[in-house]
């Protein structure tokens, strides 16, 4: 009890002293997941960024996949620092940081996901600060995490106020996502999903009304259809030349999804009342 009210003094104390700086804002954090590996997260998640970055929104990706981080991959950048530089105060976040197209920021987590279990209560008041760093600078925060249900994964899912999950048509891939919205079906968030390589919009209205209907009968919680992003070759060959397609091929089909997913969260987000998302999501990622 003792440890746990050191960190909630320490997260006040950081956000008072932001408070009386120079921003009142706080920014938008959105983890992203998937029930299973495979269905295009990563590449989804960099391609959001992008997206709103064009929008004129500023956007941080934290990699935060401990076991397959591949943001740096399709991005074609190569990260000589990450968060563990920052937990050993060898880095500060501003020097970890590199910056990809449209302005948008993009951090490693690498093993310094692994180094936020046992930390020393100067390193979690320096960590946070840090973190509190990345709130004056972003409007979006988004986590790409692991697949699956590991304890890292749920971690990251619940401190966000918002959970964005890619699935896609295929049964396994909706039996898995089925699984993860249970394990975070009694958080209070939005969860949202986005159906990836889809053939036609019917076939994605049939893949989010399932999962509508049993998160409703047997969760008794509502999702939010984020939108689809339609199957597309160009993905592909985005991904061996390690260029986001949104760049690569700006008027495939597959980047109008993301663009319009993108400007369903901006506009979900202008209408939506305004509250602390960052605070909370430091509290509970801490605790």
């Amino acid at each position: 009890m003792d440890q746990a009210q050191k960190l909630r003094d320490i997260v006040k104390d950081v956000r008072e002293e932001a408070v009386n700086s120079t921003y009142t804002k706080d920014s938008h954090v959105i983890t992203v997941s998937s029930g299973k590996g495979g269905v295009g997260k990563t590449n989804f998640t960099v391609n959001l960024g992008i997206a709103l970055s064009k929008q004129g929104k500023r956007v941080t990706i934290i990699d935060a996949d401990l076991g397959l981080a591949n943001v740096d991959v399709i991005l074609g950048i190569i990260p000589k620092y990450t968060l563990s530089h920052i937990v050993k105060n060898e880095k500060s976040i501003e020097e970890i940081m590199i910056e990809g197209p449209y302005g948008l920021k993009v951090i490693s987590g690498g093993s310094g996901m692994l180094d936020l279990v046992n930390l020393r209560e100067d390193q979690i008041e320096s960590l946070i600060h840090s973190f509190d760093k990345l709130n004056e600078i972003s409007d979006y925060i988004l986590i790409d995490t692991g697949a699956g249900l590991s304890k890292s994964v749920l971690s990251f899912i619940k401190a966000a106020s918002d959970v964005v999950v890619v699935i896609t048509p295929d049964p396994t891939s909706i039996t898995d996502a089925y699984a993860l919205i249970k394990n975070i079906s009694e958080e209070e968030k939005h969860i949202n999903l986005v159906i990836n390589r889809v053939e036609s919009s019917k076939e994605g209205a049939e893949v989010f009304g399932k999962l509508e209907r049993a998160a409703k009968k047997f969760l008794e919680i509502k999702l939010n259809n984020l939108g689809y992003v339609y199957e597309d070759n160009n993905v592909k060959k985005s991904v061996r030349s390690q260029r986001p397609f949104c760049l690569e091929y700006p008027n495939s089909i597959a980047t109008k999804g993301i663009e319009l997913i993108a400007y369903n969260l901006v506009n979900k987000e202008n209408k939506a009342a305004s509250v602390n998302k960052f605070s909370l999501f430091i509290n509970k990622l801490f605790r």
